[in-house]
């Protein structure tokens, strides 16, 4: 081998020596609901890792050992804390001294359904700023495909760096799932795409375990945005199919439960009071905007989101017949809903149908209660609701309670003990529909 090509060589056999050897420091950038389990894991697999985040109290609260993510436990995170293999910082220039770099920061839209990257790009600002010859730094937050490119990789060559030599880079997106405990971020496979053959290589070395490999980093980016355009596409099948069946009169779920019987070729999506969370409500437009680009429009992509997007006004629509059967209006109305948050077991609120629920309600004068276990507080367009945890005697002073999150804590048969009439969203309680008394979604 030429001395030329040892010397190209270099910092790929090193960073990979040291991978190995479990002596890479792995800085993470992001300290979320991705970004903290990911240092939990990576401290837990041998590595030293130092946390970085512009929010003080997540430093702060790292570096005192206290969790404020649902799935890490603050008992595990103080034991890493105090052995010295975790901590975090909310300085940047710290980023000189780890050799393996993972941005796990939030990729939202705007209110028009545009990507909004600006989390990217003030990582990536740190990281240019500051990220030493020889380092891997890995984008795992959801985007369109180029996203790798344009702002990790042309931002180190601008830099001077010269990419799959001196320094290496590879996208390889997070699928974590809040609250499920069955599969997590050891039993997880990983999709991982390089930007060229050695980034390839280190990534798939430091992430190991269960990975798939793709041939770039556009592969990957458009392998997880069609994960989650995936589930929106099929929600709204499921929403439109609830609709159709309400008015040939037959139940949705109970077809949704006689479909999945088939061992091949089904998989149960069910409708839903609206969609929420981090990734199903905006991941598909990252999709939709890059298509523009080519020409493409996504139109079932786009027709999906027409259908989830009027789900809540077919949620009220629904409410105000149930209230109508019982001769009450709905300024006139007391209306507790049991669930706050975007999925059950979780104290996670973002884009939950809540927000656009209660807006809604509030705009027809409705007396509104909101009881979840998780959530203390809650903000809508006009208010700041205390959020408390259900008292199930008390469930009788209101007309309809609204289960719109099927929190394992609730009981359910106190729930139907005590309900004057019950809207189900979820199916919770699987009954039949039983006319002023108990409705589906």
């Amino acid at each position: 081998m030429s001395t030329l090509m040892t010397n190209k060589l270099a910092y790929f056999n090193r960073l990979k020596d040291k991978i190995e050897e479990k002596t890479a420091v792995v800085g993470v950038i992001g300290l979320g609901y991705v970004g903290l389990p990911n240092v939990i894991h990576r401290a837990s697999y041998g590595f030293n890792v130092v946390g970085f985040d512009k929010d003080e109290s997540k430093v702060n609260n790292i570096n005192n050992g206290i969790s404020y993510i649902d799935d890490v436990e603050t008992s595990e995170l103080s034991k890493l804390v105090k052995s010295g293999m975790v901590k975090a910082t909310a300085d940047a220039s710290q980023l000189n001294t780890v050799d393996v770099i993972t941005i796990c920061v939030p990729t939202p839209i705007d209110e028009h359904k545009q990507p909004d990257l600006r989390f990217i790009e003030s990582a990536m600002n740190d990281v240019t700023e500051n990220v030493r010859p020889g380092s891997l730094v890995i984008l795992e937050s959801t985007t369109y495909p180029g996203t790798t490119e344009e702002y990790v990789v042309n931002k180190l060559e601008e830099k001077g760096f010269e990419v799959g030599h001196d320094i290496f880079v590879a996208y390889s997106p997070e699928r974590i799932d809040p609250s499920n405990k069955v599969y997590d971020l050891r039993n997880t496979p990983r999709v991982i795409g390089g930007h060229t053959e050695h980034c390839g290589i280190v990534a798939e070395l430091f992430i190991s375990g269960l990975t798939h490999v793709v041939e770039s980093t556009k592969v990957a980016e458009m392998a997880k945005v069609f994960e989650n355009t995936f589930r929106f596409v099929n929600i709204a099948l499921a929403n439109e199919l609830a609709e159709v069946s309400e008015k040939m009169n037959i139940d949705v779920w109970e077809v949704i439960d006689a479909a999945k019987t088939k061992p091949f070729g089904f998989m149960a999506f069910y409708p839903t009071a609206g969609i929420g969370g981090h990734c199903i409500p905006v991941d598909p437009y990252y999709l939709t905007y890059k298509a523009k680009d080519y020409s493409v429009n996504t139109r079932l992509i786009n027709t999906a989101g027409e259908i989830n997007s009027q789900m809540n006004d077919y949620t009220v629509n629904k409410l105000m017949r149930i209230l109508n059967d019982i001769d009450v209006t709905m300024n006139n109305s007391k209306i507790a809903i049991l669930g706050a948050t975007y999925k059950k077991d979780i104290s996670d609120v973002r884009e939950s149908p809540i927000f656009n629920l209660v807006n809604t309600l509030e705009e027809y004068n409705g007396q509104v209660d909101i009881f979840d276990p998780y959530v203390t507080t809650l903000k809508s367009a006009s208010k700041t609701y205390n959020v408390k945890d259900v008292n199930y005697r008390q469930l009788r002073n209101y007309d309809v309670v609204i289960i719109l999150t099927d929190h394992s804590t609730f009981d359910l048969d106190r729930i139907k003990k005590f309900s004057n009439i019950i809207f189900d969203t979820k199916n919770a309680l699987n009954m039949k529909e039983e006319k002023a008394v108990y409705y589906k979604l």
